[in-house]
Formats: C-alpha cells, sequence, structure tokens
C-alpha cells in the first residue's frame, strides 16, 4: 500500500513538473501565468466586465485592473463600453489575443496527449478518477480552514 506522504510527494512532483512547463512558452513574453489565466477566462466566458474576472480568478478588482491594463498594453485585450451598464466596461479578446489562445488550445491538447501516451485507458480512468476526489477533498480541507465548511 501507498502511503500517504509517497501520494502527496508525486502530487507536489507533478504541481512543479506542470507549472515550470507552463511558464516556458511565456519566457520573453509580456505574458505571466496571471495574464495568461484572464486570457482563459475570456477565452472560456467571452466579454466580460473587470469584476466579472475578478471573480473568477479571486482576485481584487486593482489586481485585475492591472492585469487588463498590461494585455491592453500587449495588444491582447481591448476594453469597450458596456453594451447595458453605462458604468460597467467590458474586457473582450483581441485578433491578437484570440490567435494567442488558439496556439494555447492547441499546446494544452498536445500536452495531455503526451503525458498519458504510456496510460492505458483503464490507468487513465483511475488517475482521473482519483486525482477529481483528492481535488474535491483538498477543496473540502481548504474551506474548513477558512472557515466556510466542515471537512
Amino acid at each position: 500500500m501507498i502511503d500517504a506522504l509517497r501520494v502527496l510527494d508525486g502530487v507536489m512532483r507533478l504541481a512543479d513538473l506542470v507549472q515550470r512547463d507552463m511558464a516556458e512558452p511565456f519566457a520573453g513574453t509580456s505574458l505571466t501565468m496571471s495574464r495568461a489565466a484572464l486570457l482563459w477566462v475570456l477565452h472560456s466566458t467571452g466579454p466580460s466586465t473587470q469584476q466579472a474576472l475578478a471573480t473568477a480568478l479571486d482576485v481584487t478588482p486593482r489586481n485585475i485592473t492591472g492585469l487588463v491594463d498590461g494585455l491592453e498594453a500587449s495588444g491582447h485585450v481591448a476594453r469597450a463600453p458596456h453594451p447595458i451598464d453605462r458604468r460597467a466596461t467590458l474586457v473582450t479578446l483581441t485578433d491578437l489575443g484570440s490567435e494567442v489562445m488558439q496556439q494555447m488550445v492547441a499546446q494544452r491538447e498536445h500536452m495531455a496527449d503526451d503525458l498519458v501516451a504510456e496510460l492505458t485507458p483503464a490507468e487513465r480512468e483511475a488517475l482521473s478518477a482519483g486525482l477529481e476526489k483528492l481535488a474535491d477533498r483538498y477543496e473540502t480541507m481548504l474551506a474548513a480552514r477558512e472557515g466556510k465548511g466542515s471537512p
């Protein structure tokens, strides 16, 4: 039987490797992991207010303003008036932002295929189910620690 520390060490090692691999494509560009995360949200949800982006990324509105400022300066996003709420501004992907997202989606799919290439379908299913349970358990533990529930 594999002990809990060995499982945790494996998860942490994998998380470190994924983080290092994901940061590599941004080297020498204006993109950071935080800016890329904002692009993912816009790609997934479409044009959004800065408030919605702050909620989606669980950061402060001030943080979002800085991220959007940087992405607007680099040409990845644009701000436009909200069509219904005159007080709000919509953030949208530009053509450059959409092109970058298409590349990121393709890279993500390629990485996923390469990562599980040596696993059988049964191993993939078991790993996926196990990771889902671990993530659910971790969310429960964090919520309990933050006073939002019980473990």
